[in-house]
C-alpha cells in the first residue's frame, strides 16, 4: 500500500492541475497531466489537450527536451496509467522506456481493457520503479466521466435542474425565467462547457426555445446539442438549429416521425438526425445511449424537463446530479423537475449517495450520485 509522500503528492497535484487544461476537448479520452522531475526540479510538463493529439506524457517529454534537459534517471508523474496500445497515437509507456526515465508515479490505473495494467507491465519489465495510488481519490474524481464511460459503455450523464424549494422548475403557466440566480445560471453554463453534450426533450424546446450553447464561465466550448423528438415536432427555426453555432445538433427521432420535416432537417448545416428504436411512443433511451458512441460522446448534461428526466432515471441512465434550489415556493400547480417515476413503495425509491450542499448566494446547490 502506498504511504503518502509530500513530494509525490505535490507533483501529482500539479499533474492534475495540468490535466484540467483538456476539459471540454478530450471527448472519449481521459483528462491527463504529466510532470517530469529530476534532482527535485520540474524539467518538463504536459497535458493531453485535444482528442486525437499527443498524450500528456509525450508533451511533457517534448517540453523537457525543448528546454535542453536530459531525461535519463528522471521521475515522471502522471494521474493515469500510461497507455500501452496503438490508438490515434503510439504507446506512451514505450516512449517513457526509450527516454531512460527511471521512476514513474501513477495516480490510478486505466480501466480501459486495452490498457489496464498493460502500461505498468511494460514499465516494470524495463526495470522502471513504479509507485501507484498517489492522490488516487483526486485522480478518480477528475476522470469520473471517463471511468463511467468505460465501465458502463455509455456516456456519463449529469442531471442538472434549477428549481424552487418545493421542487418546481416552472409555474403552472410554464414561466421559468428565472427561478434561480444569475450566479447559479453562470455556474450551469460552466457545466455545459465541461461536458461533451447537452440533452433536452422536445417539450423543453417548444416551451423555452433554448440555444443550448455556452455564454458564461471559464470553459467556452459549445457542447453537442441533443434533442429527443420522437415525432419531429421541432420548429425548423428553433434557436438550437442555428447555422452559426460551432457544434452539431443531433435530433433523435423514430421511424414514425414526420418524413417531410426529416428531409428538411437532413439538409440543414450542422444538424444530424439520429433514428432510434421506439419504446412506449418515445425514443428508446437505451438504444440512444448505444448509438451515441458513434459521435465520441463520453458525457452528457441532461437539462430535460420532467418527462425526459424521469425516463432517464427509470432507465438507470443518470450518474450524478446538480440541483440548484432557489428560496421560493410555487405550490402544487407548479411543474415538477422530475415526472412520474412509478414508485409506489419507499423501498423502490432511487437512492442518492455522496450528497453535498453548498450555498451559492441566495441559492443552494445540491450534488450527489444515483446509487
Amino acid at each position: 500500500m502506498y504511504v503518502e509522500n509530500f513530494n509525490d503528492s505535490f507533483y501529482m497535484l500539479r499533474a492534475l492541475e495540468l490535466a484540467e487544461k483538456g476539459i471540454g476537448h478530450t471527448k472519449t479520452n481521459p483528462l491527463v497531466g504529466c510532470v517530469i522531475v529530476k534532482d527535485e526540479e520540474i524539467i518538463g510538463e504536459g497535458a493531453h489537450l485535444k482528442f486525437g493529439e499527443n498524450h500528456a506524457e509525450v508533451n511533457a517529454i517534448e517540453d523537457a527536451k525543448s528546454r535542453g534537459n536530459d531525461l535519463k534517471g528522471a521521475s515522471l508523474y502522471v494521474n493515469l496509467e500510461p497507455c500501452s496500445h496503438y490508438g490515434k497515437t503510439p504507446p506512451c509507456a514505450n516512449r517513457i522506456v526509450e527516454e531512460g526515465i527511471s521512476r514513474v508515479v501513477i495516480g490510478t490505473t486505466d480501466p480501459f481493457p486495452k490498457v489496464s495494467g498493460g502500461g505498468i507491465k511494460i514499465l516494470e519489465d524495463a526495470g522502471i520503479s513504479i509507485t501507484e495510488g498517489v492522490c488516487q481519490e483526486e485522480c478518480l474524481k477528475l476522470n469520473e466521466r471517463f471511468f463511467t464511460y468505460v465501465k458502463n459503455k455509455r456516456p456519463f450523464v449529469v442531471l442538472k435542474a434549477g428549481m424552487s424549494l418545493d421542487g418546481k422548475i416552472a409555474t403552472a403557466s410554464g414561466e421559468s425565467k428565472w427561478i434561480t440566480s444569475d450566479f447559479s445560471r453562470a455556474y450551469s453554463h460552466e457545466l455545459r462547457g465541461k461536458l461533451d453534450a447537452i440533452m433536452v426533450g422536445i417539450g423543453t424546446v417548444l416551451a423555452d426555445n433554448p440555444t443550448l450553447n455556452v455564454r458564461h464561465g471559464k470553459y467556452r466550448v459549445n457542447p453537442i446539442r441533443i434533442v429527443t423528438d420522437s415525432r419531429l415536432r421541432i420548429p425548423l427555426d428553433a434557436k438550437l438549429l442555428a447555422e452559426d453555432l460551432d457544434s452539431i445538433a443531433i435530433i433523435v427521432t423514430t421511424k414514425n416521425c414526420d418524413k417531410e420535416k426529416l428531409e428538411k432537417l437532413k439538409e440543414m448545416k450542422n444538424v444530424e438526425v439520429l433514428i432510434c428504436h421506439e419504446k412506449n411512443n418515445k425514443v428508446d433511451l437505451l438504444d440512444l445511449m448505444e448509438k451515441l458512441k458513434d459521435y465520441n460522446i463520453s458525457s452528457i448534461l441532461l437539462e430535460g424537463g420532467r418527462t425526459l428526466n424521469a425516463e432517464m432515471l427509470k432507465n438507470n441512465l443518470v450518474d450524478k446530479f446538480y440541483i440548484f434550489t432557489a428560496p421560493i415556493l410555487l405550490g402544487s400547480k407548479g411543474i415538477p423537475a422530475i415526472g412520474d417515476l412509478e414508485i409506489d413503495a419507499l423501498k423502490d425509491a432511487i437512492k442518492i449517495k455522496d450528497m453535498k450542499c453548498e450555498k451559492l448566494f441566495d441559492d443552494i446547490l445540491v450534488t450527489g450520485r444515483c446509487d
